[in-house]
């Protein structure tokens, strides 16, 4: 994890600074002369964590969405309601995109892929 660093001469924030002869990420004052070579080429981390209840809640959204393309050629396994979204997206450990239909009974919301 990256932190600030402070200039050791006159307190004010180092910057990132590329070196480029040397090929080394630096930490420079811009308001004097100090530099050091930075000890972790990470600058900047996001690391962005969702509980399980955010993702279910983006996609029961998704059936409200009144972008996204509509189909009553199916019928919801759950609560047998005869009109769904649909969407292709990438599936975890698959290749190819996989096509996700989301029920658009407001009291459902149930969630398949064909």
């Amino acid at each position: 994890m990256s932190t600030m660093k402070f200039c050791r001469e006159c307190n004010n924030i180092l910057y990132p600074k590329e070196d480029r002869e040397q090929k080394v990420l630096l930490y420079a004052c811009r308001n004097c002369d100090h530099q050091e070579v930075a000890d972790n080429n990470c600058v900047y981390r996001n690391e962005v964590f969702h509980s399980a209840d955010e993702r279910t809640q983006v996609l029961q959204d998704v059936a409200s969405d009144p972008t996204l393309p509509r189909t009553k050629s199916v019928r919801c396994a759950k609560c047998q309601h005869g009109e769904a979204v649909f969407f292709q997206a990438t599936a975890r450990g698959e290749e190819g995109m996989t096509l996700f239909f989301v029920c658009c009974n407001p009291n459902c919301g149930h969630r398949w892929r064909d």
